[in-house]
């Protein structure tokens, strides 16, 4: 795991998209196309507006979404959809992006999903790194086992805690109790990965992502055994940690 430490938001996300984009560029290079996994949350926010500046010929990029809760319509401000189409999609127009629905048959979307994305291996994931330490919304106990692409998961109450705190819901009632999320096993068979992690309230878990045991009760602790993680923070976010 390579740890970048920026002094604050702006830099760490400008740090990120850059080096997410040479990655990106690299496999253009190498294979005439690209696939990369993009994350939503405010932790991505800034590296997203770098992101979709970068000189990357998307007309050759197919996307995957990492999660999007089940029940909640796309209209909705909390819809990764949503945030995705406004900050992504529609500013970059790729070759393809594969959105997450979870307003239909969850099972038939996971199985659809999981189809299209063992047929893309992908290049670069754009991840972030929860206040429980999840990883994509893999809460703990993750399931570091299975083989499925995607999953039906329950979200845990810090981490609907956490996306309320963000403001994207008005009351924690609001914030859905499940969700489809991409499997770490699928997040890991990514060949780079680029981790984007702001803000004090992350502080523990990136101290105990980068210290701790790997275990299934800190999820993202998983990426220590990636071969190619770049973990991007803030001074805030770093605090607790010797760098």
């Amino acid at each position: 795991m390579k740890i970048n430490t920026s002094i604050n938001k702006k830099e760490l996300g400008l740090k990120a998209a850059q080096q997410g984009a040479d990655l990106i560029r690299k496999a253009i290079a190498k294979n005439s196309k690209a696939n990369i996994i993009v994350a939503t949350g405010a932790s991505q926010f800034e590296m997203l507006e770098v992101l979709v500046k970068e000189n990357i010929d998307w007309s050759v990029v197919t996307c995957f979404h990492l999660d999007e809760y089940i029940g909640l319509q796309e209209s909705h401000p909390a819809s990764f959809r949503k945030y995705l189409k406004e900050r992504f999609v529609d500013i970059v127009n790729p070759l393809a992006f594969h959105y997450v629905n979870g307003e239909g048959n969850v099972k038939k979307e996971c199985l659809r999903l999981h189809d299209l994305i063992i047929k893309h291996p992908i290049d670069v994931a754009f991840v972030g790194i929860g206040e429980n330490a999840h990883l994509a919304f893999n809460d703990p106990p993750a399931d570091f086992e299975t083989t499925d692409s995607y999953l039906d998961v329950t979200l845990d109450e810090p981490c609907r805690k956490q996306q309320l705190g963000e403001g994207w819901f008005k009351d924690l009632n609001e914030v859905p109790k499940r969700a489809i999320s991409m499997s770490i096993n699928r997040i890991m068979q990514s060949k780079h990965i680029i981790c984007s992690v702001p803000d004090k309230r992350k502080a523990k878990a990136v101290e105990q992502v980068v210290n701790g045991n790997v275990s299934p009760n800190i999820p993202a602790s998983i990426l220590q055994q990636h071969q190619s993680t770049y973990l991007f923070l803030d001074n805030n976010s770093s605090m607790l940690l010797n760098v």
